[in-house]
């Protein structure tokens, strides 16, 4: 990916790269900032744990580039994820470099993070008393049991959540109670608060697999292992979200002795190129997004060409590129 020139916009612009895993998001976003004359703003929910950096694939300061790079390393691994937080944080920083005249350039995988920054969405609110119930339920019959049940209030929402996702169940199962509205309906269509570009990236299915593959084997080498060590003193075994990421999750076990090293590295291939799959749903539903091949030859150009021609977005769907 070569360097070229400032692009040149008559006003600051709000563009979001999207996509699975392993397919460039960073650099390209990376790029895009610099070319833009703009900001990075993380939208990949495990980028926002300190710490947890090789498993992430954050990107280091020195590969930053001197580019700011906002809302990364901003909660402990004993913090469990809250959307609703990260979209105030979220916004406020686009709100703030649109003032200042510098493009927000959104990088991350993570589809409801995305949405939340972009898209009108209101997200429910939490009740202890209830949360905590549903927790002490999904410790006491585990999340397939809790998952029969959201079954059988909302399909739609069972149908888009693993029935092994106890924290997705618990809150599907939170917001229904409370709203007493099926969990999927509190994602209405979606409609931007301003005007924004979405460039997804993607692969063919066996192109992909092999990125998977390499980046796990390519995190193990830089020492994820000793990563995941390190964080078992700052909580993140307790971590209800962090301590499931992908990767951690399996170290994890590892460490307890539940399985061999080996093991935990050939099951995180398997939950990565899993994850990779629900991405590009969740992603090739947008009709907004415009796909772009991972491995474009021109792919900053092609980048560059789509923020400058928004109303062509969309116009190449997931399946061009897959």
């Amino acid at each position: 990916m070569t360097a070229g020139t400032l692009v040149r916009v008559s006003e600051p612009v709000v563009v979001a790269v999207v996509g699975p895993t392993a397919t460039g998001k960073s650099a390209l976003g990376l790029e895009l900032a610099r070319r833009l004359g703009g900001d990075v703003v993380n939208t990949d929910s495990m980028q926002l744990y300190r710490g947890m950096d090789i498993g992430t694939a954050k990107l280091s300061p020195a590969e930053r580039a001197g580019i700011p790079h906002h809302l990364l390393d901003i909660w402990d691994v004993t913090e469990p994820a809250a959307v609703a937080v990260y979209q105030r944080l979220a916004r406020q920083v686009v709100a703030s470099l649109l003032e200042a005249g510098r493009s927000a350039v959104l990088v991350g995988g993570s589809g409801l993070y995305v949405r939340a920054v972009l898209d009108d969405l209101d997200f429910p609110g939490t009740e202890p008393e209830l949360r905590a119930r549903l927790e002490a339920e999904l410790e006491a019959v585990g999340p397939y049991a809790l998952h029969d049940r959201l079954a059988g209030l909302d399909p739609v929402a069972a149908e888009r959540i693993l029935p092994g996702n106890g924290r997705r169940i618990v809150r599907a199962l939170e917001v229904i109670e409370l709203t007493g509205r099926p969990f999927a309906a509190a994602l209405p269509e979606p409609r931007y608060v301003r005007p924004a570009v979405q460039i997804g990236l993607g692969a063919d299915r066996e192109t992909l697999d092999r990125r998977l593959d390499a980046r796990v084997d390519a995190m193990w080498e830089a020492g994820l292992v000793d990563e995941v060590r390190g964080l078992v003193p700052q909580g993140i075994r307790s971590g209800r979200t962090a301590g499931k990421a992908l990767g951690y999750a399996q170290v994890l076990s590892f460490l307890a002795g539940e399985c061999s090293e080996e093991q935990a590295r050939e099951e995180t291939k398997r939950a990565t190129r899993k994850f990779a799959r629900r991405q590009m749903t969740w992603f090739g539903r947008d009709q907004r997004v415009r796909w772009l091949p991972a491995d474009h030859p021109q792919l900053v150009e092609a980048a560059i060409a789509a923020v400058a021609r928004p109303s062509e977005a969309g116009a190449t769907r997931a399946g061009n590129v897959l």
